[in-house]
């Protein structure tokens, strides 16, 4: 590990200060990914900027009927808050999906939301990445890429997103809240991720000197009707090979709204609106889950040892729609 300073800032005004005015500083909360990234020398950061005395560490709920989650609130509290339990079990579910209880109870809604790709090649400097050296050329393409992308992936990058909390925050359309230099600002969570195009060392759409401050919840929470469903080599401590969540509201045995987000597939949880909308409309049954499955997956390309999860995905996708349905424990 390189030699680095340490800060602890007091209030939002000196972290931002910090991030300004030196460019090799970076933010630390729960640390459980960036530590190990600089362990294995794939980040150096010159400054650490402790973040964890900022008053972001509450769960509140918004005059619209929302839930804003602080960007410091812990994922082990996040996915035991009664609100969440109660108006947002997909996320709740989703979240105890991933890691272990130990990480869980350090790890924070931010620090889940910036986690870097778990590539072999990323973690391994003495091979070519793309996304932690610019230029070097991808691994991962012609190497053993089981878990890799087979959607939205380029030339240049084949990573997937490793985060469970971001599948459901996509389903839920959940906002990000972020404050910066130019002062505070919203971002989609379908626009905070970015696909690697020809840029794969930039993984989200935050600006420079930017910090994630909370993340806000829409009242609709699919509270009656969803599921996430989470496949894996191993139940416990494994990323997804492909995740699904899914929230639906059914009138009459019809679907009246669907949002389907995959993980596991590409380097940022993935949507297709145009597949959403086929089941509008439609009953909730097997042949229609199918045909949304297809339309998901068109256009999803396989490499030499990961083609298995484009039918695995839609297997996944069926599944889920199913238990969201009730039409399948």
């Amino acid at each position: 590990m390189n030699a680095f300073s340490y800060t602890r800032a007091g209030n939002l005004g000196s972290a931002l200060d910090e991030l300004a005015h030196d460019e090799a500083a970076m933010i630390i909360a729960g640390g459980t990914n960036l530590i190990d990234l600089m362990k294995e020398e794939v980040m150096r950061p010159g400054r650490l900027v402790d973040i964890n005395r900022l008053p972001m560490k509450k769960v509140e709920v918004l005059a619209g009927g929302g839930l804003r989650i602080g960007a410091l609130v812990t994922n082990s509290d996040v996915a035991y808050h009664p609100e969440v339990g109660t108006r947002y079990p997909l996320l709740s579910q989703a979240i105890l999906a991933g890691a272990s209880a130990q990480l869980r109870n350090m790890a924070t809604t931010g620090g889940n939301l910036l986690q870097r790709t778990r590539c072999y090649y990323f973690y391994d400097v003495a091979t070519p990445c793309n996304k932690r050296e610019p230029g070097s050329g991808c691994a991962a393409i012609n190497g053993f890429n089981r878990i890799h992308a087979i959607l939205g992936a380029s030339e240049h990058c084949i990573a997937t997103n490793p985060s469970d909390m971001s599948v459901a925050l996509a389903a839920l359309e959940a906002v990000v809240r972020v404050n910066g230099p130019d002062g505070e600002r919203t971002i989609p969570i379908g626009e905070f991720h970015r696909l690697p195009g020809d840029t794969p060392q930039v993984d989200t759409n935050l600006r420079k000197g930017e910090i994630i401050t909370a993340v806000d919840l829409p009242a609709k929470g699919f509270a009656k009707h969803h599921a996430y469903v989470k496949v894996r080599d191993r139940e416990s401590y494994a990323f997804a090979l492909v995740s699904v969540a899914v929230g639906l509201e059914l009138e009459g045995g019809r679907i009246s709204e669907a949002r389907i987000a995959l993980g596991g597939v590409a380097h940022k949880p993935w949507r297709n609106l145009e597949a959403e909308a086929l089941l509008r409309g439609r009953a909730a049954e097997r042949e229609n889950f199918a045909m949304a499955a297809e339309a998901l997956l068109r256009g999803a390309v396989g490499y030499q040892h990961n083609t298995f999860k484009i039918e695995l995905a839609k297997r996944a996708v069926i599944r889920t729609l199913a238990q969201a349905a009730g039409k399948e424990s």
